[in-house]
């Protein structure tokens, strides 16, 4: 009794130092003063100063076309490179398995530098100009997240029955059509999860986007600037700008809908799994 007692406390403990900083960011974003800890009555000001600082606009709409683009090309190559590794033999499969674990342990400020130094040298050497822009940007955050999105899929094969695409060679399905009628439903969750995590990892980056990032997007002329980088050059002189507070809240709120919708989506399809094999049983 004693001991589940503790565990729920601590628990509960553990739930409270988690989410009670967000749940105090959430609150002050609804008064408008410059420091957490100073409240000014109850106003959605924040919020609508958010909208009308083109700065803070900028770098978001610079960050979210990074994340989806990044991630979606991250799920792509990810998702193909699990099911060809998977596909493979043994030898050559382990040997992928345990070059996507580098970068996954290795620190991002090796990875940051390492692609800077190629990215300049390419740029003398090669292109003979700066090829600092956008696309180094794509390709840094692409790095970045690729190893996940392939650990991410790689789980969902290994749980799928290998009998079920080769039964549907024999009916007369071709590869292609095979893959897209079989393995892919599978390991559609490991693609899903695989693709928000990408989201995530290229949303909270600072140090490869620091490094990489050149001219373009939203930013025009100048350097391409994204939350992370935005915040970290205000703080150098500044506060962090109170409609942050209403942006992050935003963005909580945001991913917490996208877990709901998610889960709500696994578990419609594990029942809808249990449904259809005790009608076959």
């Amino acid at each position: 009794m004693f001991k589940k007692i503790f565990g729920q406390i601590y628990i509960w403990l553990i739930l409270l130092l988690m989410y009670l900083p967000i749940l105090l960011l959430i609150a002050f974003s609804f008064t408008d003063s410059v420091y957490v800890g100073q409240w000014q009555g109850f106003t959605f000001d924040l919020y609508t100063r958010l909208f009308s600082n083109q700065e803070i606009m900028a770098a978001l709409g610079n960050t979210l076309i990074i994340a989806l683009t990044s991630a979606a090309a991250s799920t792509l190559l990810g998702t193909l490179g699990a099911i060809g590794a998977f596909y493979s033999k043994k030898r050559f499969r382990k040997t992928i398995d345990n070059v996507t674990q580098i970068p996954i342990v290795n620190a991002e400020i090796v990875m940051a530098l390492s692609l800077t130094i190629t990215f300049v040298f390419a740029g003398q050497y090669i292109f003979r100009t700066n090829i600092f822009s956008y696309w180094t940007l794509l390709i840094g955050h692409m790095v970045l997240s690729l190893p996940f999105v392939y650990t991410n899929v790689k789980p969902r094969l290994q749980q799928m029955d290998p009998s079920m695409y080769e039964a549907a060679l024999d009916l007369g399905c071709k590869p292609r059509k095979a893959l897209y009628k079989v393995v892919l439903p599978e390991i559609m969750p490991g693609i899903l999860s695989g693709f928000l995590l990408a989201i995530t990892l290229s949303l909270d980056d600072f140090v490869i986007t620091a490094f990489t990032r050149g001219t373009g997007l939203l930013s025009g002329e100048s350097q391409i600037q994204t939350l992370s980088t935005y915040i970290q050059g205000i703080i150098k002189k500044h506060p962090v700008p109170p409609e942050m507070r209403a942006l992050t809240t935003i963005i909580f709120l945001v991913v917490v809908v996208a877990v709901i919708l998610i889960t709500v989506y696994r578990n419609y399809q594990i029942k809808h799994k249990k449904s259809h094999a005790e009608r076959r049983a």
